[in-house]
């Protein structure tokens, strides 16, 4: 049924909860998991893949070690770091790359922001042709 699977991760302890969740799906399926955070500070925005920024560090760092951990539990990941605004940047890779169900954990609202911007999960949910499953994160 899925045969891979975009999981958008904010780099928060947020993470966990789609994590656990996905990794038993995909154990399920047999699903490949493609793990995707979107490094969105300005260095990210400016300059893209040639930024270069304490924060893009820590997040090339912090995929790998998601990657890591779920290839230590024996399942198919590949990791991938986009820039730029995050609700566009994942629905560019399931255009680009394809999947069968994307992924996410929302954080609930932040009113104002949510107001004027929209959430990225939102944003997502109504630009792919794919089901997205969203979680509330555990707090």
């Amino acid at each position: 049924m899925y045969h891979k699977i975009l999981i958008a991760l904010d780099a928060t302890e947020a993470d966990e909860t789609i994590l656990a969740h996905v990794s038993a799906l995909a154990r399920c399926f047999d699903s490949e998991i493609a793990i995707l955070h979107v490094a969105d500070g300005w260095a990210a925005r400016l300059f893209g893949a040639n930024a270069v920024s304490r924060e893009i560090e820590e997040d090339k760092a912090y995929l790998e070690k998601v990657r890591a951990r779920l290839a230590g539990e024996g399942l198919k990941v590949e990791a991938e770091l986009a820039y730029g605004d995050p609700a566009d940047e994942i629905v560019k890779w399931v255009s680009s790359r394809g999947c069968d169900l994307v992924a996410m954990s929302t954080h609930g609202h932040r009113f104002i922001s949510d107001l004027l911007y929209g959430s990225p999960a939102e944003t997502v949910r109504h630009r792919v042709d794919v089901p997205v499953l969203l979680l509330k994160a555990r707090k």
